[in-house]
């Protein structure tokens, strides 16, 4: 029987590659994400996906997911608990308490309402599998992002109680953590930074790479390969556990 798989922020970006992914091993995929012009475009990419459109911090929003999830998969076996904002970058004194706000009310409370709804259907299984995206800003402190880090950090929390607590219902938790990822998104980071620094951007690349031992950016293709794995059977025995896949890096940058 293929696995049926809930993907949230799964129209574009590292979300959208995870959910190719997991059609690629066969798998029946549901994405959810809040803009539904990316819900459109990844349907008409992606013919066998069914989807959601709806923010993962609205309840009713949640509710009407799960009711698709359960229409459409008629259950549930994985979550990949995908959906994050980052916040502005902003020393901690000049940081919008609004921003704040809606970075722990999306990467918080959005994961808490998503895994709350979704377990139940993970439960009726014989076993099932939770994935939480987290970040290397999750494993180091991150200056001047304090929203994300200390979100991406609870995540962690998170992960470990929930393994702990779902563990006995055969429901493994684990959470990744991803350095740079190639893409526009981080090509968009360095040029920012080399406007404020001075240098070129292939020189803020090369800088951020000198604080890895791989030196290369993560591909999201290698983070949904991760995914996949930690949701197979060979990988029943893990859980609560933190996986990093940033090359070994030695901080957040």
């Amino acid at each position: 029987m293929p696995q049926r798989v809930l993907i949230t922020a799964g129209a574009g970006g590292i979300g959208l590659v995870i959910a190719r992914t997991f059609a690629a091993e066969g798998a029946k995929v549901h994405i959810a994400d809040i803009d539904a012009q990316a819900v459109e475009t990844a349907l008409a990419d992606n013919p066998g996906f069914t989807a959601s459109v709806g923010d993962v911090s609205s309840a009713a929003d949640v509710d009407a997911m799960m009711a698709d999830v359960q229409s459409h998969l008629g259950g549930l076996d994985v979550l990949v608990s995908n959906a994050g904002i980052a916040g502005p970058t902003a020393p901690v004194e000049e940081y919008d308490p609004k921003a704040w706000a809606a970075v722990v009310n999306v990467n918080l409370n959005g994961s808490f309402e998503v895994v709350r709804k979704a377990v139940p259907l993970l439960k009726a299984n014989d076993r099932g599998s939770i994935v939480v995206m987290s970040s290397l800003a999750g494993r180091f402190g991150y200056p001047n992002r304090i929203g994300y880090s200390t979100t991406k950090w609870g995540l962690v929390g998170f992960t470990k109680t929930l393994s702990l607590e779902l563990g006995p219902h055969n429901i493994t938790v684990n959470s990744i953590h991803p350095g740079g990822v190639k893409g526009p998104r981080l090509d968009k980071v360095f040029e920012g930074r080399a406007e404020v620094s001075g240098r070129t951007v292939e020189e803020e690349r090369e800088s951020a790479l000198a604080n890895q031992a791989i030196k290369e950016f993560t591909g999201p293709e290698d983070i949904a390969a991760l995914a996949v794995f930690l949701t197979s059977p060979a990988a029943r025995t893990i859980s609560g556990q933190q996986f990093s896949i940033d090359g070994d890096s030695k901080a957040a940058q």
